[in-house]
């Protein structure tokens, strides 16, 4: 780089940060906003760092990640729990993955069901659990010593397509939808887990000089549809299938697709967006306008992988698309982290790129949060831009909205049947509800009973994962964190992440307890 153009680079970086550090009053902090990450497994991008890592550094290095999130306020991880026709949890229907204990098949040693300690681990800090799955990618490469015998590759060698270096599942056959359901059926039954989360593996990515040879499925099942047509029908189909399957088993657990981030391009569909990109309709034979139209999708997350004003596919005009062609769903929006510092487009050399892009998505009142890819890049690196987040994008917690198929009212309110506290401890017990399955209690805090704002995410003082002992939900918050307030409220969160009316307490009136009146009930 020329010396004076090096000086220019560091001279913008310096007054952006100036600007972001000295602009608090311009950033808003909203108080529902889904704040997610996806932490990567498949050939170890995120986690374990190694695939022969010992069980004792996994868990210390999955538990960094949760923490180094935990205290940026993110709210959710989107954990990839199937990559490659693989599993990391125990399952008749897909080996042990390679990528966590070094050999497919093999179990880990000492033996732990790595899904659900993640899960437990995910909620003990307040954050939702999106178990990521890529159903149709069967392989990473053709190597098939690295397989176990029970791999689907050998189990069903007719339910593969082999195509630029990998091996595929075929979405066209019916036994492949079937047993594919059966997967997501399988974690959604076992694991107490917030929503199964698909990315942008539909229909392969074209690969130069390479068919996608499934002639053989079009010609025997392919109905008088053009190709395009029923490849799109094929991947409609199972998303329905899914969403269908999810909701009769468990009727919170959401059902979360992050697209590639074009759907068509206005060249082709006058309904596109103003771009000259791959599209999801046209080259991945996915349809998510159709899938948020049908309501078979929960929240919709595409992955707007460019700078603010890249010129062939720029994150502004796609957030801009997004938020007018959005419906039925939560919106939220995927960053392209991985980018910072490391892409032919120089807007990425700015720490504040993704602050910008952040407070832009805001602007907009259909998008209901970010999600980042992928979590190594902003663990033990990015410390600038993580600081710019710190101090103002994500300075405050945030609880993720509720989806609005799953919206509804809390009829129950929290009932303090005890409240303590010690020089560690403020110690809180509460009726468990007659009609309520809490997933969360929420804690506010105020300097006087007046101001207590269940709905300004700066009182947010904690989130607690609750368990129910014997009719009562008991939980501690220590000490350093109440003292500075003179009130505080509670709230019930369910497993629909509906957020309940609160009950006030005032800590200096002999720690009095104010709940509000019922809502066909007379103050």
């Amino acid at each position: 780089m020329h010396k004076n153009q090096h000086l220019i680079y560091s001279l913008l970086f310096l007054l952006t940060f100036v600007w972001n550090a000295n602009s608090q009053e311009k950033v808003t902090h909203p108080k529902n906003e889904f704040r997610g990450v996806w932490i990567a497994t498949v050939v170890n991008i995120d986690w374990p760092k190694t695939a022969i890592d010992g069980v004792e550094k996994e868990k210390a290095d999955f538990i960094e990640i949760l923490d180094t999130y935990k205290k940026l306020n993110y709210n959710a991880v989107i954990v990839q729990i199937r990559s490659v026709g693989d599993a990391f949890y125990p399952s008749e229907l897909a080996p042990w993955s390679r990528f966590l204990t070094g050999k497919e098949g093999q179990p880990p040693a000492p033996y732990y069901d790595a899904l659900a300690w993640m899960i437990e681990q995910a909620h003990l800090r307040g954050f939702e659990f999106h178990a990521w799955m890529n159903p149709y990618r069967a392989t990473f490469d053709l190597n098939k010593n690295l397989l176990s015998p029970t791999h689907d590759v050998f189990k069903h060698p007719e339910w593969m397509l082999e195509y630029g270096g990998k091996y595929y599942y075929d979405p066209a056959l019916p036994e492949v939808q079937a047993h594919l359901t059966k997967v997501v059926k399988e974690v959604v039954d076992k694991y107490d887990i917030d929503a199964i989360h698909f990315d942008d593996y539909f229909y392969p990515y074209a690969v130069p000089g390479k068919v996608f040879n499934d002639n053989a499925s079009f010609k025997k099942f392919g109905s008088g549809l053009t190709l395009a047509d029923w490849r799109r029908a094929n991947v409609s189909n199972f998303v329905h299938t899914i969403s269908t399957t999810i909701k009769e088993s468990k009727p919170w657990v959401q059902f979360g697709i992050s697209p590639f981030g074009v759907w068509r391009n206005k060249s082709v569909d006058p309904k596109g967006s103003e771009t000259q990109s791959t599209a999801n309709y046209d080259d991945l034979f996915a349809d998510p306008v159709l899938w948020m139209d049908q309501k078979w999708i929960d929240y919709i997350m595409p992955q707007l992988y460019w700078s603010m004003n890249n010129p062939r596919a720029s994150y502004s005009k796609l957030v801009k698309w997004w938020s007018e062609n959005s419906n039925n769903t939560a919106l939220y929006i995927g960053h392209a982290s991985y980018k910072i510092r490391a892409d032919g487009d120089k807007s990425w050399n700015y720490a504040s790129e993704i602050p910008n892009q952040i407070d832009y998505a805001r602007s907009f009142k259909k998008v209901g949060g970010s999600a980042y890819f992928s979590a190594k890049w902003f663990t033990n690196k990015n410390f600038d831009i993580v600081r710019l987040l710190e101090e103002n994008q994500y300075k405050y917690p945030a609880l993720p909205p509720a989806v609005p198929n799953l919206k509804r009212i809390v009829i129950d309110i929290p009932t303090v049947n005890e409240f303590a506290k010690d020089s560690l401890l403020y110690t809180f017990t509460i009726k468990s509800p007659l009609n309520t399955k809490v997933r969360y209690m929420v804690v506010y805090g105020a300097d006087h009973i007046s101001r207590v704002n269940t709905n300004d995410a700066t009182q947010i003082v904690e989130k607690i994962n609750v368990h129910e002992i014997d009719g009562l939900i008991t939980f501690s918050i220590p000490a350093e964190k109440m003292n500075q307030f003179k009130a505080c409220a509670v709230t019930f969160i369910d497993y629909f992440a509906n957020e309940s009316t609160p009950t006030t307490i005032d800590l200096k009136k002999t720690f009095k307890i104010y709940t509000p009146a019922q809502p066909n009930e007379e103050r």
